[in-house]
């Protein structure tokens, strides 16, 4: 395969750029009393931690070994987390169309946070192999928890979703940084994860679970190259947030196609291009593009304005490589609506560019979930 200049492999996250859902926000939310706020801001603790001071040992997506104790204590179980996954499912358009036929266009992996539970409804309904994704591993039946733990984390559960959402200017460096109440929701934070859960039984949870996030995303990426006998400069990797930030650096410093897809802030700063779609189907057309054609065919494209690339082009040469109609009715249909727009990150207004894709990814995912990190 090395040989082929022009032989790509596909690497995408799951929620955001296949799937609606974050599917662990709404496990909290379906299963623990102000669930859905509990995650957001547990999340963005994570985003603090990741991002912000950078914590020893820490990586962006570790929300999801923090609320396992929780989930827990709230009665969850291997079988409801399969049930609850497959009920709740719910595919960005054009995801049912490409994701059975991608692999064979070129490689595909799927690199993702998200519980294997969520993957394994994802691929049995799409027939994509799960044995070409990558996925946080978690048994939560294994663990045994005391009732007065559990009593225990139910009352810190209330109080975490009664706080105050944590925010920090831009340029912040750490907790100094912080207003005095962000401060003292930081600090509690931390005793409740690093002190009074750790000293639990179930605390062991925190070490045995190892989500799929940052670096591991990245060491993921790797590990599929490997597979493939590809370089990380055939890589199309496209991710939309925090947890794809080391991956998307990754492939773009490699000389790979590093993709924000309806991405946040964190997303857009370390990828090369951005899609603004409510369509998956663009990703099947990008990677047949490249695979016809290679990396020139996308820089070639001209700008109608900053950074912004010609969609109708993009289309229009995407339209003679032969892809099946159905997919390219999908992407054509995303153009006709106004909704596909690609940009050239390091040519672009970078602020405008955020605010629209965020925008985008709260339109396309609903509001609550678009906002996490």
């Amino acid at each position: 395969m090395k040989g082929d200049v022009n032989m790509y492999q596909l690497n995408m996250d799951c929620e955001g750029p296949l799937t609606q859902n974050d599917n662990a926000y709404e496990l909290c939310q379906e299963f623990i009393p102000e669930g859905g706020r509990f995650f957001s801001i547990v999340s963005k603790y994570d985003d603090f931690l990741a991002d912000v001071v950078k914590k020893p040992g820490y990586k962006a997506g570790d929300t999801l070994r923090l609320v396992l104790p929780f989930l827990k204590a709230f009665g969850v179980t291997d079988e409801k987390m399969e049930e609850f996954s497959e009920k709740t499912l719910v595919l960005l358009p054009g995801t049912e169309v490409m994701l059975p036929l991608i692999n064979g266009l070129l490689p595909s992996f799927i690199i993702s946070t998200s519980y294997m539970p969520y993957l394994e409804a994802l691929c049995k309904l799409t027939s994509f192999p799960m044995k070409n994704c990558y996925c946080t591993f978690v048994n939560l039946d294994e663990y045994f928890l005391p009732k007065e733990e559990a009593e225990t984390l139910k009352a810190l559960a209330s109080e975490i979703a009664k706080m105050a959402m944590i925010k920090w200017p831009l340029d912040a460096k750490g907790h100094e940084d912080l207003e005095p109440l962000h401060q003292k929701t930081i600090l509690r934070l931390d005793e409740i994860f690093w002190k009074i859960i750790p000293s639990m039984s179930i605390g062991r949870i925190l070490n045995d679970v190892n989500p799929i996030g940052g670096q591991e995303k990245a060491r993921a990426v790797e590990d599929s190259v490997k597979r493939t006998g590809l370089a990380l400069n055939h890589v199309v990797y496209a991710g939309d947030s925090i947890t794809d930030c080391q991956a998307l650096d990754l492939v773009r410093n490699a000389g790979g196609i590093a993709i924000s897809f309806n991405g946040n802030r964190y997303a857009i700063r370390s990828a090369e291009y951005a899609i603004l779609s409510d369509n998956t189907c663009i990703l099947y057309g990008i990677s047949a593009l490249l695979k016809e054609k290679g990396r020139d065919a996308l820089s070639g494209l001209g700008c109608s304005e900053r950074g912004v690339l010609d969609s109708k082009a993009l289309v229009d040469a995407i339209r003679g490589l032969g892809i099946s109609n159905e997919i390219f009715s999908e992407m054509e249909g995303a153009l006709e609506r106004g909704m596909l727009e690609v940009y050239y990150i390091p040519d672009t207004d970078f602020e405008r560019l955020v605010e629209k894709s965020e925008k985008i990814r709260k339109e396309v995912r609903g509001h609550k979930v678009g906002e996490l990190g």
